[in-house]
């Protein structure tokens, strides 16, 4: 066996190595070159700090009142159980939440350009151009040209991905309906206007214009069917 030096932190070892093998009946057998992280192999060495030299937790810079963390994982749990029941029927058809944004702003904006839904979505067309395919490969979605400029992509739902939408969205009306009733429709307003002033206010606008002008295919919000 030969050991040629690296530097600090991996070891190239190489060895050809000759034996008798009862499987291989007595050929000689080489070992290929094996790469070794020297991290994995110090570890174990390592001894951990006592608890008496080790710097004491801190708080995150410029701590904020307790209340603000309470809001942050109040969002968190609010949308973890939101989008619990739409996840559901999605696993039931081996769809995931990307196929649930993208089906439903394309259902609530018929003929919504592709350059559009990437600019809602924040995402990359890579991305995109995955999930879109597979809406349409299954008849979730249709795509066609724009009539001025046939460059341009416009995305349409079908019947079955309005019909899909609509039961992805049900669930979730039925949680708003269920807190509405639970709170007050005065602390629904509140609710609507404290979202809309967590979103970036540079894309405020827009958002305002989405909600504004999404409309069923069949020329009507998914709420009014």
């Amino acid at each position: 066996m030969s050991l040629m030096w690296l530097p600090p932190g991996s070891i190239v070892a190489q060895a050809t190595v000759a034996f008798n093998c009862f499987a291989c009946g007595g050929l000689p057998v080489t070992i290929a070159k094996k790469y070794v992280n020297m991290a994995d192999v110090n570890f174990e060495q390592s001894v951990e700090s006592p608890a008496s030299e080790r710097p004491a937790a801190t708080r995150p810079a410029g701590s904020q009142p307790a209340q603000h963390y309470d809001l942050v994982e109040l969002l968190f749990f609010a949308y973890r159980d939101f989008i619990s029941d739409p996840d559901a029927i999605l696993a039931e058809i081996g769809f995931g939440r990307a196929h649930h944004r993208v089906l439903h702003f394309v259902s609530r904006n018929p003929g919504l350009k592709v350059a559009d839904l990437l600019d809602i979505l924040k995402i990359t067309k890579q991305s995109l151009g995955r999930v879109l395919k597979q809406l349409i490969d299954e008849g979730y979605i249709v795509q066609r040209e724009g009539p001025s400029d046939r460059r341009q992509r416009l995305l349409y739902a079908t019947e079955a991905g309005n019909a899909l939408a609509l039961r992805l969205a049900r669930p979730q009306f039925q949680r708003f309906a269920d807190a509405i009733a639970a709170t007050g429709p005065d602390d629904a307003a509140a609710a609507k206007r404290f979202l809309m002033a967590v979103v970036d206010p540079r894309e405020r606008a827009a958002v305002a214009a989405l909600l504004k002008g999404g409309q069923g295919s069949s020329g009507r919000t998914l709420d009014e069917r």
